[in-house]
């Protein structure tokens, strides 16, 4: 049994961790959060000590190292707002424990190379949820891919459209410099997952990009990536708002579509099983969508490739 430590009790992302470790039989010794709502944590671990204040939760693991070494935190899950993971990582590592760190791993490649020295200074390891990649159609479209030995490059539309309201844009999810923006925010886990399958990175090129929506085009080893993502619920299909929809994902690779909307139940419980055998995503896994994801935060808008632009950059 690993005892854990959990920052970022009160967020969407928390429930998914405390539900991973109860199910991995492992123990919450701590959590912090900021903010005091977080009465989810009865249904896991109603013995766990709660803090709102990082200097007396650290005060508090630090004790549990050095005082009790005997139930001190191996693992810290880290379900904090992006811009604070470096930061969080680092705290684990320090304070003698591996990381657990919900994606994006951090919003800078720089920062992967500076975890990377302290992963060599400390002994301890930082660890990815990139649980797309454990999604069986995934898997099983990754075998076909890497089977095909022909060359052949694919012709894929990525559509993301999840909806948010006001509230997004005066969070610290609509601040750019905290969120990494829309493409980091929200796509990350698609730009990982293509990479993942079709190979590295070629071509970067970004058509459009406002506080509502991001466009752009990739080129990857095997494939040629059209991609729109935004949160504004004008762009949703109309067959999707007669539906009462406010989310609509789609990946058509060759025109037909990947259908994945099932199977995400236990994909972070599948991640820390992988992590606890030895076999997590770790700071090198994490690195290219990182670069991806800073590349279109930071390019400029381009004229290249006009052919290439994702339909629904018409609207």
């Amino acid at each position: 049994m690993k005892n854990f430590a959990l920052i970022g009790a009160a967020g969407y992302v928390a429930p998914r961790h405390l539900k991973a470790i109860k199910e991995t039989n492992n123990n919450l010794l701590v959590a912090l959060d900021k903010n005091d709502s977080v009465g989810i944590i009865d249904s896991y671990f109603p013995q766990a000590d709660f803090f709102t204040e990082p200097e007396r939760f650290e005060r508090h693991i630090y004790k549990l190292r050095h005082l009790q070494k005997d139930n001190c935190v191996d693992i810290f899950s880290i379900c904090t707002p992006n811009y604070l993971h470096d930061a969080h990582i680092r705290m684990a590592l320090l304070n003698g424990a591996d990381a657990i760190c919900e994606k994006p791993l951090v919003l800078n490649p720089w920062n992967i190379d500076a975890l990377a020295a302290l992963e060599q200074e400390t002994g301890k390891k930082v660890y990815n949820i990139l649980q797309l990649r454990h999604h069986p159609t995934i898997m099983a479209l990754k075998e076909k891919i890497e089977a095909d030995k022909s060359d052949k490059i694919y012709d894929i539309d990525l559509t993301y459209i999840t909806s948010r309201g006001k509230w997004f844009h005066f969070s610290w999810k609509g601040d750019m410099s905290k969120s990494g923006g829309l493409a980091t925010n929200i796509g990350v886990h698609f730009f990982d997952m293509l990479q993942y399958i079709f190979g590295e990175v070629q071509s970067n090129i970004v058509h459009y990009r406002d506080n509502h929506v991001v466009a752009g085009y990739l080129e990857l080893k095997r494939a040629r990536v059209r991609w729109f993502l935004s949160v504004d619920s004008t762009y949703l299909p109309q067959h999707i708002k007669e539906k009462g929809q406010t989310t609509y994902r789609s990946i058509q690779i060759e025109g037909e579509e990947l259908e994945f909307t099932n199977g995400f139940t236990d994909l972070h419980t599948v991640s820390y099983q992988h992590i606890l055998s030895g076999k997590g995503f770790g700071l090198e896994a994490a690195k290219p969508c990182i670069e991806m994801v800073y590349e279109i935060r930071n390019a400029t808008i381009s004229q290249e490739a006009q052919d290439c632009k994702h339909p629904f950059l018409k609207l």
